[in-house]
């Protein structure tokens, strides 16, 4: 009788370690034989979603800069008059500049020569050059539209130069900041105020002047 019970329990567990053997090769044959098939987690874990091609600008790394502008210039003492000039940059960092920078005007009579009409200059062109440093601050970007962004940076400026008015040269400090927006990566819309400040005795005494300078202009990157 005993060894009965013993032959029956004996049965029993063979019969289940067979069959958790059978449910475990079940499994590794579920989990290994298509390793392609998708199930409910892997889509939640993994969404097919579908890539945007982005296309980056490439911006020129050349660190020269020459352009022209035109603009206004107040002469004190001799009114406002149109002004020209070109200008070349290089570019020492992201940061630094130095800029060359040469303009003419053609300056008006002043009130007395208009009331009186007696000259006293033969000479009215004014021209000056200067070499300036410079420092690019406030980077950004000027959005148009939705599709369309445009760099852009705030800059001041200072430096010294000479001018040439009513005949003689005079030494100039000019100071002053500015706005550049970059059209292209190879072309910027400029605008700038500057002061021109030298000392003259063409009205019979010594005065130091400020002749301020408002223009705008196109330069190109090489």
């Amino acid at each position: 009788m005993e060894s009965r019970i013993q032959r029956i329990f004996l049965v029993r567990v063979i019969l289940a370690a067979v069959l958790l053997t059978a449910s475990s090769l079940s499994i590794a044959q579920h989990d290994g034989s298509n390793p392609g098939e998708k199930t409910i987690l892997d889509s939640i874990i993994e969404p097919d979603l579908d890539r945007r091609k982005i296309r980056e600008s490439k911006i020129d790394s050349e660190h020269f800069e020459f352009g022209f502008f035109t603009g206004v210039m107040s002469v004190e003492d001799f009114g406002s008059n149109n002004v020209s000039g070109l200008r070349g940059a290089f570019h020492i960092s992201e940061d630094w500049f130095i800029e060359a920078v040469y303009g003419a005007t053609e300056i008006s009579e002043t009130s007395a020569e208009a009331l009186f009409d007696i000259p006293l200059l033969e000479d009215r062109n004014l021209r000056y050059y200067n070499t300036s440093l410079g420092v690019n601050l406030f980077p950004g970007e000027i959005f148009i539209g939705r599709n369309h962004a445009f760099n852009s940076n705030v800059f001041l400026i200072l430096g010294a130069g000479n001018t040439r008015f009513a005949g003689d040269e005079y030494l100039t400090y000019n100071f002053g900041g500015g706005f550049r927006l970059f059209i292209t990566d190879w072309m910027s819309f400029r605008l700038d105020f500057r002061n021109h400040i030298f000392t003259h005795t063409v009205l019979g005494e010594e005065k130091s002047i400020q002749n301020l300078e408002t223009h705008f202009g196109l330069s190109i990157y090489f």
